[in-house]
């Protein structure tokens, strides 16, 4: 029986002692939402950061560790926990606001979220250990915000003057265009620095290890280079020497994939010690092609009947020739598409590469054409039909620039000594490789084992346009037992070789040297044209050592092993700063 309490005339009424859900749990009800809490944010936080770092290294996130799982187990617990006490809506609420300020904004991802349990209001049930306790009333989702991309950090190096800061400034504020520097400046290697500095502080990102100093800026003002903040070094190496006609060759090759040297100066002993090579040279024009178009197909046929007519082509060949004194008309070869005419000239053009030359010309006949065909629109100066830079079989039937055919007899004991291979499976591995296996590939032009490796480093040494490196790289190699099957017979046909020793990037320092290097520099005072044939030539000569050493070594079954042991860096690429 409950004893009864006596009760003063001026004491409070006692209140019932009916007990609390909260009772229920093993520490005070402020205690334990205090520690869910705090578990619930650092788990949290700690997978987000994971995830995080995980998606930046390309980790699938599938991959877990122990730590994560127990991580894992927390949050569920937690989450668990929250959601019987306080509601779902609220428990989303607070993982929609903990996702934001661990993935938009880093500075914010030591918040405090502060919950005080007086706050809550309302009646509505929820249950939490079997008991049921009231919850806050539910939080309205806030909208959507855009995650905005904060700009990195600025470098920022201080500068030599004042001056060149406030400059720095307004290029970086964009008050001053950054392709204005120079011709504000006046000092190319200035304008060079401060825009340098302002990319830097622009994007954040740093530029040291690409040089800025020890290089002539003037010289590539308004000629192979806009917009200058540096210079790429690319090593170049020696292949030689090389036997082309009776003259010895030390040919300069600019490329970064080891081996490739190794095996072309490899090629050259073999060709040198056989007795050299013969190169040829087959045709020597520049094309461009403009396309026009006309309101009828019977228009566009009549002005291709009037190009083609030899009556006519006299005058149009005086009028093309205006362009340049080294601008030589050759031929002009016409194509129609419904009622549009695309229409190569083909010109010689010196020691220059010539597509500017030829394209005044065009521009001479066309303006020339208008007088006979006002219905004439010109569409482009270029048409296609050129082709530049890009392959095209009219380049690898009619040729452009330069076609060249370069051939040499390697003796028996030279493949045997030299090249490490016979005679019998050199033959029989170029009919299966070079010829059998690029037409099954549908080659355009591709008839050879590594003919652009050649080109293009010798390309980007003396001061080439690389990108012609694709119409230029068109060769197919020929092999072919001889002298009762005991020598070989090797060649390479080359129509479309489109190199100059003038003009362009065969002005600056570097590239000039490696043409003077080959005895190819600048214009030829003997005969307008011939320092751009020779190198021509050059590079075919090349390509045939480089072809013959390459094939070789795949006969021998030896490229995988040298690449794996000279072309791998030593250096832990993990180690690498990106």
């Amino acid at each position: 029986m409950p004893q009864s309490v006596k009760i003063g005339a001026g004491d409070p009424p006692m209140k019932p002692n009916n007990p609390k859900p909260s009772d229920a749990l093993p520490l005070p009800l402020s205690l334990t939402n205090g520690l869910f809490f705090t578990m619930f944010f650092s788990v949290m936080y700690f997978l987000l950061t994971r995830w995080r770092e995980k998606i930046r290294n390309s980790t699938p996130l599938h991959v877990v560790t122990l730590s994560e799982l127990a991580a894992s187990v927390s949050l569920l617990a937690s989450i668990i926990y929250l959601i019987g006490f306080f509601g779902i809506d609220f428990v989303q609420s607070v993982i929609y606001r903990s996702n934001e300020d661990a993935w938009d904004v880093e500075e914010e991802e030591n918040e405090k979220f502060i919950i005080e349990e007086d706050s809550r209001m309302g009646a509505s049930p929820a249950t939490t250990l079997g008991c049921a306790v009231p919850v806050v009333p539910l939080i309205p989702q806030q909208p959507t915000k855009v995650p905005v991309t904060e700009k990195p950090a600025p470098i920022i190096t201080p500068q030599s003057s004042e001056e060149d800061e406030q400059i720095v400034n307004s290029v970086v504020e964009g008050k001053v265009p950054s392709y204005s520097l120079e011709s504000k400046l006046g000092d190319c290697k200035r304008a060079a620095s401060i825009r340098r500095e302002a990319l830097q502080r622009i994007t954040g990102k740093s530029l040291e290890g690409l040089p800025l100093e020890g290089f002539d800026y003037e010289s590539i003002l308004g000629q192979c280079c806009e917009m200058p903040v540096g210079y790429v070094q690319i090593p170049v190496g020696i292949a030689g020497p090389l036997l082309l006609n009776g003259t010895e060759f030390m040919v300069p090759m600019a490329t970064t994939e080891g081996c490739l040297v190794a095996s072309t100066n490899r090629g050259c002993k073999a060709i040198y010690a056989s007795g050299g090579a013969t190169g040829t040279l087959l045709k020597d024009g520049m094309t461009r092609a403009p396309v026009v178009r006309f309101e009828t197909a019977k228009r566009a046929a009549e002005l291709k009947l009037y190009l083609e007519n030899p009556v006519n082509y006299e005058t149009i060949s005086v009028v093309f020739n205006k362009s340049s004194r080294f601008a030589k008309l050759q031929g002009i070869h016409c194509a129609i598409a419904g009622k549009n005419l695309y229409i190569r000239f083909n010109s010689s053009t010196g020691d220059a590469m010539g597509m500017n030359m030829v394209s005044k010309g065009v521009q001479n006949v066309l303006d020339f054409l208008g007088n006979d065909f006002p219905d004439m629109d010109v569409i482009g100066i270029s048409g296609n039909f050129c082709s530049d830079k890009k392959p095209a079989a009219v380049n690898w039937i009619e040729g452009r620039g330069k076609s060249v055919v370069c051939e040499a007899i390697i003796k028996e004991e030279i493949v045997k000594k030299v090249l490490k291979t016979n005679v019998a499976a050199l033959v029989e591995l170029n009919m299966l490789k070079n010829l059998t296996g690029s037409a099954i590939a549908g080659a355009l032009g591709g008839f050879n084992a590594h003919a652009s490796n050649i080109v293009s480093a010798v390309y980007i040494a003396t001061g080439q346009d690389p990108a012609q490196n694709i119409e230029s790289s068109h060769c197919i190699t020929m092999m072919e037992a001889v002298n009762d099957g005991k020598d070989l017979h090797i060649s390479v046909t080359m129509p479309s070789i489109e190199v100059g020793t003038v003009g362009g990037g065969t002005q600056l320092s570097s590239q000039s040297a490696c043409l003077n290097l080959l005895g190819v520099k600048g214009a030829s005072k003997e005969s307008a044209g011939a320092n751009a044939r020779l190198l021509a030539t050059i590079v075919a000569g090349s390509v045939l050592a480089g072809e013959l050493s390459l094939m070789s070594a795949i006969a021998a079954g030896q490229p995988q092993r040298s690449h794996m042991k000279y072309n791998r860096s030593s250096k832990d690429v993990t180690k690498i700063s990106s």
